[in-house]
């Protein structure tokens, strides 16, 4: 990113002048934090040749000091408190991978506070802290850096700021979690049930022993949050985003899709809308040709629709120590090129300057409109015509109406592609479907995504 030129790196005989290398205090030395410490150990020459000084880690806060010590050596101060990290008076920035919400607060507002900049791959923090975080960061004229905080190894927040700032983005539509991407690939391509993927995930360590925030979709919408907020110049606000996780898919459904020539992901969609800005993570049926639907296994992806730019792609690894450091250590090369810049020659915490963030509309979920995927139980083929007819009536727009294949499980299902329409419209004739005769069981929907550009 272009920054006027810094006079203390003015030749002296055309030499320039070296600076002292940038201090780091980490919060945290788990995996994120193990994994950025091995990498700027690895290659601390490359990094300093691109930041135009050293980086080094001076102290690290842990719960166990003794397993610390075995990743960071000797050299760098071990405490147990993390908020004597947050205040040091040798540290610069402040590096924070420990994760979590309450506390982590404190430790990033205590270090702004003491003028310092900061670093975290923490994307609950800033989707439900982060207006105080970054006004506190404007106060005190310090940055805040959080690439590491979506899709890890995928610069999407860079791209986004930088990259495609002369475009006034339409939609942002991506795979942003790993762990459910791969559970939905497993159940896909491996013929798994959902609990059997769920297993086989937290044992490859995809998922954690308690795997609530990726399989109900809350992950994905702290990462949509910051999306939304850095593509329209809204402010971010995660209690905007609708929210609906993987768990009640079955096998079933993955086999409806592929009949109908699509997969099904967990998507995360912040759209423009002439009555405001759609904010939804759900699963959905994607054309089994889209590259979207190529995504597979614990990788993500990232599409992006600027007026001027069109349709670009972003892909790459969602979790990993190293790929996640990757993301850490960008952040800190920015931090170490702009360290004693005037705050107003930096980029934007979220893309836009403060006095232009404005709240957005947000459609609620009966607003959003796309089509949809209905499956309906009945119990004989014939049924199906009551099921096509019942739509019609309810002004719900029929492109595709079949039978499904015969599956070992389940007989008689109804599958529909409906075209465009209104959740609202779409909840109201399901909740009339299900009280037709003909209908066996519980109806299904799913939100079907073309992703055009």
């Amino acid at each position: 990113m272009y920054r006027d030129p810094d006079p203390r790196f003015d030749s002296l005989g055309g030499h320039p002048v070296a600076l002292r290398p940038l201090r780091v205090g980490m919060i945290g030395i788990g995996t994120v934090g193990a994994g950025t410490f091995r990498v700027l150990a690895r290659n601390q020459a490359l990094i300093a040749a691109r930041a135009g000084r050293g980086i080094e880690v001076v102290v690290v806060a842990a719960r166990n000091l003794a397993r610390a010590r075995t990743v960071v050596g000797p050299d760098v101060a071990l405490i147990d408190d993390p908020m004597q990290v947050a205040t040091h008076p040798e540290v610069d920035v402040l590096v924070e991978v420990a994760g979590g919400t309450g506390p982590a607060r404190g430790w990033v507002l205590a270090a702004i506070a003491a003028g310092k900049h900061v670093v975290t791959a923490n994307k609950a923090l800033l989707a439900e802290h982060g207006g105080a975080i970054f006004a506190a960061a404007r106060q005190h004229g310090v940055a805040v850096a959080y690439e590491g905080a979506v899709a890890v190894s995928i610069p999407i927040i860079k791209a986004l700021r930088e990259g495609l700032t002369a475009n006034r983005i339409e939609w942002v539509a991506g795979i942003i979690n790993g762990t459910t991407n791969f559970i939905l690939s497993q159940m896909r391509d491996a013929g798994l049930d959902f609990a059997q993927a769920l297993a086989q995930a937290q044992a490859l360590g995809y998922a954690e022993a308690n795997p609530a925030f990726d399989i109900e979709g809350i992950d994905a919408a702290h990462k949509l949050a910051l999306l939304a907020a850095n593509a329209f110049g809204m402010p971010v606000n995660f209690a905007d985003v609708q929210v609906q996780g993987i768990t009640t898919l079955r096998q079933l459904d993955m086999a409806c899709a592929e009949q109908l020539g699509y997969r099904i992901k967990l998507l995360a969609v912040a759209r423009r809308r002439e009555g405001g800005i759609e904010l939804r993570v759900q699963p959905a049926l994607l054309p089994a040709t889209h590259l979207m639907a190529q995504v597979n296994g614990s990788m993500n992806g990232i599409l992006v629709q600027g007026d001027a730019s069109g349709v670009t792609m972003y892909y790459g690894a969602g979790a990993g120590a190293e790929q996640t450091a990757s993301a850490v250590i960008a952040d800190l090369v920015d931090v170490a090129r702009l360290d004693g810049t005037h705050a107003g020659q930096r980029v934007p915490h979220l893309g836009f300057q403060a006095h232009a963030l404005h709240p957005l509309p947000v459609l609620p979920h009966a607003a959003v409109c796309t089509r949809h995927h209905l499956r309906v139980p009945v119990h004989s083929r014939q049924d199906m015509v009551a099921v096509g007819a019942l739509l019609a009536r309810q002004a719900v727009p029929v492109e595709r109406l079949e039978w499904m294949a015969d599956h070992p499980d389940e007989a008689h299902q109804v599958l529909v592609q409906t075209g465009e329409a209104p959740q609202g419209a779409v909840d109201l004739a399901l909740h009339v479907l299900q009280a037709l005769p003909e209908v066996a069981g519980p109806c299904v929907q799913w939100r079907v995504e073309l992703l055009e550009g």
